[in-house]
């Protein structure tokens, strides 16, 4: 019964992934230039500044990107209430570009689902693909991402957190439930 926390990716195993991440995008893509990347906010959107300067250091067409408010999309909003101040969303135009939702952890799939609702709500993109730091399994809806930064098998009393530092994603930490 550790409740303690473990570093999974430490600042530069989260640099050296955000980096893989990238160039899996750029290459998945044949480029940038159709692409436009969507930091669901919070983590999503540190994730996407951190990806729009690795992805300029391989390419020359700048990166188009945003960042999505997913508060009114969410499903458990009537058990959660508003926040106090929901964050907004920016976006260029998205209408028949590939859209390439990042988030910083994959677990259950309704973050990812609210963002596909938001999304649609604001514009008709030619695809929508979905690139994550961590995917920690236990999906309650059919949703997966396309590009993975590391697979972490958690249980589900587990917790995954996102260290921050200077604006940027410094590394992941575990905990694990009080079942282990």
């Amino acid at each position: 019964m550790n409740s303690g926390m473990a570093v999974v990716l430490d600042n530069v195993a989260v640099d050296r992934t955000v980096r893989r991440l990238a160039h899996e995008i750029v290459e998945f893509h044949n480029g940038v230039s159709d692409v436009v990347l969507v930091g669901i906010q919070k983590g999503g959107a540190l994730l996407t500044k951190q990806l729009i300067r690795e992805i300029s250091n391989i390419e020359d067409t700048p990166v188009k990107w945003g960042t999505l408010d997913i508060t009114l999309h969410r499903d458990d909003l009537g058990l959660t209430g508003l926040p106090s101040a929901p964050s907004g969303s920016e976006l260029p135009d998205i209408d028949n570009r590939i859209v390439v939702l990042v988030d910083d952890v994959l677990f259950t799939g309704r973050s990812v689902r609210a963002a596909l609702d938001a999304i649609n709500y604001l514009g008709r993109p030619k695809a929508v693909r979905l690139a994550v730091l961590v995917d920690r399994g236990h999906r309650e809806l059919p949703i997966r991402a396309d590009i993975v930064g590391k697979n972490i098998p958690t249980a589900m009393g587990d917790e995954i957190q996102i260290s921050e530092l200077d604006q940027r994603i410094d590394s992941v930490l575990l905990r694990r439930g009080e079942n282990q």
